[in-house]
């Protein structure tokens, strides 16, 4: 597995000896182009988001999707982008003005933050602190400040309605979340992400195979909560269309609604990307144990094996949202503190027993 840690080393040592720039201005350009790379990357997978929930859309409903712009509608999102770029931005009267300008940007901040977390091959961590897990959900909790700002901010009753029902489901479904991260910590031993992927690495050694029993319900659990946290689809009673109009962004316009699109699509992306790097070994590929068949597995790049996990994962949530009605906010809260949280709880509780009797596959 090609350690991507040898290039960014390289570089630093290009910048800092060959072309013998101090710290400052060394530190200074890796930052601008690290920030660079995560900007591309955010706007490059929110538009691949988009086409592949129409595609996704248009299979569960027997339908072709985009088919006119472009050869079989793959440029329809470049369409789409440059109208919300050139539409214009207004101001709603009566409104709290400084909230409504700051909302978005929370969202947005959010989304990116956390996104930095996600560790997509062996040495190319943007982020990787040793405290890697509880900071990407304290900064994903900054998300539910934008969403309640912007309704509330917005002057309109409809979008205060929204953003009291985003709030409370966000809030509540960030403790099982939290659970079952918790749940892979106590199994892996660490916080840092990249020791989590690293824990999972050798023949069935990603954690839905160590942890068994425990680690799948966490899994399970995780995927649940993580698809209220995003407001996707049953849980997605804060955009009820036939109730709300838009939610939270209906008074938004051009790039403030697409600030709110953005990071809907790219928080899909972000639950999928933590699903895939905590339970199925992230970057680490599929080893069983055949030496041969391990061999090719790990020619395999890295980053090819993160994001054929992640966007598995993607469509298994698209699969759902397509799938299921949506459910009455009375029914999201009910499943969230009667059923998953408990159940978190007991797991938590049975994954430590399973850690300390040592009863997981080492």
């Amino acid at each position: 597995m090609f350690d991507f840690s040898i290039v960014t080393q390289w570089f630093d040592a290009l910048l800092r000896e060959t072309l013998g720039l101090g710290d400052f201005w060394s530190i200074l350009i890796e930052c601008v182009l690290v920030g660079v790379a995560v900007l591309t990357a955010y706007a490059l997978i929110a538009m691949l988001m988009i086409m592949m929930e129409r595609w996704v859309c248009a299979f569960f409903q027997c339908r072709l999707g985009p088919t006119r712009v472009g050869f079989r509608g793959t440029l329809q999102i470049f369409a789409d982008v440059l109208k919300m770029l050139i539409k214009e931005i207004f101001f709603v009267d009566r409104a709290d003005k400084f909230l409504y300008a700051v909302a978005p940007l929370l969202v947005i901040i959010a989304s990116v933050g956390t996104f930095s977390f996600l560790p997509w091959n062996n040495g190319a961590h943007i982020l990787d602190f040793n405290v890697g897990i509880f900071l990407v959900t304290a900064i994903s909790s900054i998300g539910v400040v934008g969403i309640f700002l912007a309704g509330w901010g917005s002057n309109n009753k409809y979008s205060v309605v929204s953003a009291m029902r985003a709030a409370v489901q966000m809030i509540s479904y960030e403790m099982s979340l939290c659970l079952c991260l918790i749940t892979a910590v106590i199994l892996t031993g660490t916080m840092q992400m990249s020791g989590i992927v690293e824990a999972q690495t050798g023949p069935f050694k990603w954690l839905i195979f160590q942890g068994h029993i425990p680690a799948i319900i966490a899994f399970v659990v995780f995927l649940i909560a993580g698809n209220a946290e995003a407001n996707r689809g049953p849980f997605d009673m804060a955009e009820a269309e036939s109730e709300l109009t838009a939610g939270h962004h209906t008074e938004y316009s051009g790039m403030g609604f697409g600030f709110f699109y953005l990071a809907e699509f790219l928080n899909l992306f972000i639950i999928a990307g933590l699903a895939s790097a905590v339970f199925l070994g992230g970057w680490a590929p599929i080893n069983i144990g055949v030496e041969a068949f391990d061999r090719v597995m790990d020619y395999i790049p890295g980053i090819v094996w993160f994001f054929g996990k992640t966007l598995a994962v993607v469509w298994l949530l698209m699969w759902i949202k397509w799938t299921f009605p949506r459910l009455r906010i009375d029914q999201i809260l009910k499943l969230e503190w009667k059923y998953l949280m408990p159940l978190g709880l007991i797991n938590l509780v049975l994954m430590t027993v399973v850690v300390a009797l040592g009863l997981y596959i080492k």
